[in-house]
């Protein structure tokens, strides 16, 4: 089996840039591919772009064994870490865009060699893994089965990604036991701790698409016991913890919505191509999307515009600075459509404004006249006394 012991990294964004950094550690070069100058910018001058625990540390470690460029470099193997992207249908459905892989699979086809392996790790409607097979084998003129492509999805959190990285079961989907032999080859080095999962490539790709929908499902079946809980007059949190009590049940916890570039983005891969057969997945793709105007409609009937209302966290999942998708963006803009003047307090986001609001303190925040709590931040956690004693919304049980 050939040896891998150079690897070129196709995007260094959330996932790519630690991916990178894991593999360096784990004893390969590393040269990372992107388009961004600002990102290259930084990471050239050996400060990480992305505010993640024990990334920088970490890549000052690995500085020797990592490049990064936007010129594609020859490898024994590639990896793909960019984004799908949604593009909106007039029939309702979002359709996955996967011109930033296509994109990446051309420039990687320009230096591509026999024997080489190419992992797709983004996530990926079905099929994909083998249409950027093909794609590549007539960009680089080489033959179909002269060269290998698996898809091996990441499956990590950000706040702890470097720790994840290392220590979660990876999946492999290959077409051949040898292009599966040479991922595992690269895994096995870089895990820690977990097991590498050997299965066919569409079916490593819908694992990580069910992966994302179950949660999805779940945290709609949280927002929408908080609808009737609202109405019945009782508290959502204390009835899902009640509820937890049994072994068998696990309720997700209600909130303003779902955010991140895979939960409220994934499920659609499914209902794209299978529009008739999910029905659930759908329909928790409505609940959560519609959460914010509820909450909004919620702070309607308890204090009227045009109030001053601060939104006490405004990324995608507490203690990140990943503002992407995040739910609590759309429900900030939807309370200043209404006629409420908009503030934020967003602490892992080190700028004055967030998108077009202004970014206040938490001693600015309870200074307003109602706070709507969005996030259950580590810096909220700790001024519990001090928030309650405000008039506020708690979308996320943060008080309870």
């Amino acid at each position: 089996m050939r040896n891998i012991e150079r690897i070129t990294v196709v995007g260094v964004g959330y996932i790519g840039l630690p991916t990178c950094v894991v593999l360096a550690q784990a004893g390969f070069h590393v040269h990372g591919v992107d388009v961004n100058p600002r990102i290259l910018e930084s990471l050239n001058a050996g400060k990480s772009p992305i505010d993640e625990p024990g990334l920088q540390d970490a890549l000052d470690e690995a500085r020797t064994r990592l490049s990064f460029s936007d010129r594609m470099e020859p490898a024994d193997a590639f990896f793909i870490c960019v984004t799908v992207p949604l593009v909106p249908g007039a029939d309702g459905i979002e359709r996955a865009d996967i011109h930033i892989v296509e994109s990446a699979a051309d420039s990687i086809a320009t230096v591509l060699k026999a024997g080489d392996l190419v992992v797709l790790e983004s996530t990926s409607p079905p099929t994909t893994t083998r249409r950027i097979h093909q794609r590549l084998a007539k960009k680089s003129g080489l033959a179909y089965d002269s060269f290998h492509v698996v898809h091996c999805p990441e499956r990590v959190i950000p706040g702890a990604m470097m720790k994840e990285l290392r220590e979660n079961d990876r999946l492999i989907g290959s077409p051949t036991p040898e292009a599966a032999a040479l991922a595992k080859s690269i895994y096995d080095r870089l895990l820690t701790k977990g097991s590498v999962r050997v299965t066919d490539d569409v079916t490593a790709e819908t694992a990580k698409v069910v992966e994302n929908a179950y949660r999805d499902v779940n945290i709609a079946y949280a927002n929408e016991l908080s609808v009737l809980c609202e109405k019945l007059g009782i508290d959502v949190f204390e009835l899902i913890a009640l509820a937890n009590c049994h072994p068998r049940v696990n309720i997700h916890t209600p909130g303003v919505g779902v955010g991140g570039h895979c939960i409220p983005v994934v499920p659609w891969y499914l209902i794209e191509q299978f529009p008739d057969d999910t029905t659930l997945m759908r329909t928790a793709r409505t609940i959560n999307d519609r959460k914010p105007l509820w909450v909004c409609e919620r702070v309607e009937e308890i204090v009227a515009p045009p109030a001053q209302i601060c939104v006490l966290g405004m990324t995608y999942k507490p203690d990140v600075d990943d503002l992407r998708d995040s739910p609590s963006v759309d429900f900030a803009r939807e309370l200043q459509s209404r006629g409420y003047r908009v503030t934020v307090c967003e602490p892992n986001a080190k700028t004055d404004t967030v998108f077009e609001f202004e970014n206040l303190t938490l001693n600015q925040a309870l200074q307003k006249d109602f706070i709507v709590i969005t996030l259950a931040h580590r810096e909220f956690k700790a001024a519990r006394e001090q928030i309650a004693a405000v008039p506020h919304y708690d979308c996320v049980g943060l008080l309870k």
